[in-house]
């Protein structure tokens, strides 16, 4: 999986979210994942940058949890907070600068999942967090849309962190912002990286035309997946859903997940739309390559 990213040409890597998993992976095999991610990346590029995820329910662990990806080498962690308790503006705050105080030599990505980490994060906070010098991104979800939120949050760090945003609202975004939001992340590139770097080559490149072409056909690949349509109800299948489209695109071969998240407790009717969500991102990758070769 790594190997295929790295050659598609993808511009960094974070892993060990809920796609890698992290909820359902012992120790072990999280330290064992982690080096073989580790390795294989020092292997094409020492400079390449690469976060892995280091979630847990508290700091002390998750601490234990970057020094053990420092000391691999990994330059960066894609983290999240921990969410037994749903969190207030000044834990997080608290707890992302006690991380970065105690492994000050990891750049960190905050991992903004809604759902899993039961809200979002406030202005407040990215004023905030854009003074701790090693946080550098943000995997923003905050709802597929960009409004008032992705903007106030925008001008609260000041260019000091970058807040992606997933690549179907990318191109609104850039349209807005430009290099404001240099780059965005991307789930679906793992069913087929081609039509998130295509979109990417032509925003850079300044064809707006061809950027909103794709932009308008990623966003019609995934009219029949749920998270689009039930954000709330695709959290409860999140695992399975991503497994099944994995394993249906080919890219990679993902393996079964993992209990308590088993593949037969999805419901079918989801089944059969992803599916077809998946027949028409493969149907993307296809037209993608056709007109690269007829361009």
């Amino acid at each position: 999986m790594i190997r295929a990213l790295l050659e598609s040409g993808v511009d960094s890597i974070a892993t060990n979210g809920t796609l890698g998993e992290m909820a359902t992976l012992t120790l072990e095999e999280w330290k064992a994942f982690s080096q073989v991610v580790a390795e294989t990346v020092r292997a094409h590029n020492p400079d390449f940058p690469l976060f892995i995820g280091a979630t847990t329910l508290n700091t002390r662990d998750t601490i234990d949890h970057i020094r053990y990806l420092r000391d691999l080498g990994v330059p960066g962690v894609l983290l999240g907070r921990p969410m037994w308790t749903e969190m207030t503006a000044s834990t997080m705050i608290r707890f992302y600068r006690e991380v970065a105080e105690a492994v000050p030599d990891m750049a960190i990505c905050v991992y903004d999942n809604t759902a899993a980490f039961r809200g979002v994060i406030p202005t407040s906070v990215y004023t905030a967090l854009a003074e701790i010098p090693q946080v550098v991104a943000v995997k923003y979800a905050g709802g597929a849309a960009i409004g008032f939120r992705y903007h106030n949050d925008l001008r609260a760090v000041k260019g000091r962190i970058r807040l992606l945003p997933i690549e179907c609202i990318w191109h609104f975004a850039y349209s807005l912002y430009g290099e404001e939001v240099p780059g965005c992340w991307s789930t679906t590139a793992t069913c087929g990286p081609e039509p998130v770097l295509h979109l990417r080559d032509m925003l850079f490149q300044g064809n707006m035309e061809e950027a909103r072409w794709i932009a308008e056909r990623i966003l019609w690949a995934h009219e029949t997946f749920l998270v689009g349509r039930d954000f709330p109800e695709f959290a409860r299948y999140n695992i399975q859903l991503e497994r099944l489209r994995y394993q249906a695109a080919g890219y990679i071969q993902p393996g079964p997940s993992r209990p308590p998240y088993v593949m037969e407790l999805l419901p079918e009717e989801y089944r059969e739309d992803t599916l077809e969500h998946v027949r028409r991102w493969r149907q993307l990758v296809d037209e993608v390559e056709g007109r690269k070769t007829a361009g």
